[in-house]
């Protein structure tokens, strides 16, 4: 695989909810980053294995996947507990992660040369992915307020959904994303924890800015 060198690379894991994508995208924006929200790229798998009767080849994947552009990855349909569920089975599969491995780290370390870098956030980047990034960052929040967001989030695309019901889908998203037994959610000792329960998103972010101008400022473009 090609690296560009000299290119700054932010990684991020999180629960769901917790925000980071939110703050993926201001840092993409602000230092001119390419952002891959990973999470989309199982949930874009997971959708094709409920179109296609929960069932598909190995082969049928590899050649999405490849062929898969980013764009492809803001399509609402993508945001349905539905899908969510169908991406965490997906992503207990070790071939499938293989496959998406791969164009992640394209993504990440041979970004267009139009970038400076790229963030990615997820639940395995900061461990798997991106762990040699030297900016690592954990977010993460209550679940009471995540529960809420996400709540917020179906009302605002018109979905007929109880907080209580997706309170309880993030319950098992957590159990899910925590105690698979590849590549498991967990935040590792060299990232930084921004807790968003009770921060803004301007403010969430200014934090996150001054931390990486820091480490921009000390170890140059990483």
């Amino acid at each position: 695989m090609k690296k560009r060198n000299n290119i700054i690379t932010v990684a991020i894991d999180s629960p769901a909810a917790a925000g980071a994508g939110t703050q993926a995208k201001l840092i993409a924006k602000e230092y001119n980053l390419l952002y891959l929200d990973t999470g989309k790229i199982y949930r874009f798998i997971g959708k094709l294995f409920l179109e296609n009767k929960n069932k598909f080849e190995y082969k049928f994947i590899n050649k999405k996947i490849k062929k898969l552009k980013l764009d492809k990855l803001n399509d609402k349909s993508l945001l349905s507990d539905k899908v969510a569920s169908s991406a965490s089975i997906i992503a207990k599969d070790f071939k499938i992660r293989k496959m998406i491995k791969k164009f992640q780290l394209n993504c990440a370390y041979n970004p267009p040369k139009k970038f400076s870098g790229s963030v990615l956030d997820g639940r395995d980047i900061t461990s798997v992915i991106m762990k040699n990034s030297k900016i690592k960052f954990y977010i993460t929040a209550n679940i009471k307020v995540r529960a809420m967001r996400r709540y917020k989030e179906y009302k605002n695309l018109k979905k007929k959904i109880t907080y209580n019901e997706v309170l309880k889908s993030i319950k098992n998203r957590d159990y899910l994303d925590r105690n698979r037994k590849i590549s498991p959610l967990k935040k590792t000792e060299d990232s930084i924890l921004i807790n968003t329960s009770k921060l803004s998103k301007k403010a969430c972010f200014k934090k996150i800015k001054a931390i990486i101008d820091r480490k921009i400022l000390i170890n140059g473009n990483i």
